[in-house]
């Protein structure tokens, strides 16, 4: 096998995440025909010059463990720490936003105000659809929940 046809990725799946934030999944194969896989966060640079990247190489003998540890916390933030938190919210609005780029191509997601959480049940199925606001000026300095926004 040629030695860099190992870091080509078998199976990739990208997952758009904000602005800054890009999630990416890939299947690669080992020099023994084995198969793991890279979980790569790459988040824009706040001065715009390239991008951060972090890796985690996931093998297969993890994989379940991984995934049920990774549940079991998620589980508890959701249920013991933030259960009254409307996590379908982002699911939405990243719907919205596709839709949108599918019509014509909106600069940004749309945003929701955080000023009373719903939940399913509260949400209107046909409510009329989110104007694109102003979007603020660029932060002075770098703050934990910036990337968090769209």
């Amino acid at each position: 096998m040629d030695r860099d046809r190992r870091f080509e990725s078998v199976f990739s799946k990208k997952m758009n995440a904000g602005k800054r934030r890009t999630y990416f999944f890939d299947v690669r194969q080992t020099k023994g025909d084995d198969f793991y896989l890279t979980l790569t966060e790459s988040t824009r640079r706040f001065d715009g010059d390239g991008y951060e990247r972090h890796k985690i190489f996931l093998y297969k003998e993890d994989f379940n463990r991984f995934l049920s540890n990774l549940e079991e916390v998620v589980d508890y933030i959701k249920t013991e720490l933030m259960p009254d938190y409307d996590y379908e919210e982002f699911d939405r609005r990243h719907d919205e936003w596709e839709a949108q780029e599918a019509e014509g191509g909106a600069d940004s997601p749309p945003r929701v105000s955080h000023n009373q959480p719903k939940t399913s049940g509260e949400i209107e199925e046909n409510a009329a659809p989110l104007e694109k606001p102003t979007p603020p000026p660029p932060p002075t300095e770098p703050k934990m929940d910036d990337d968090l926004s769209w």
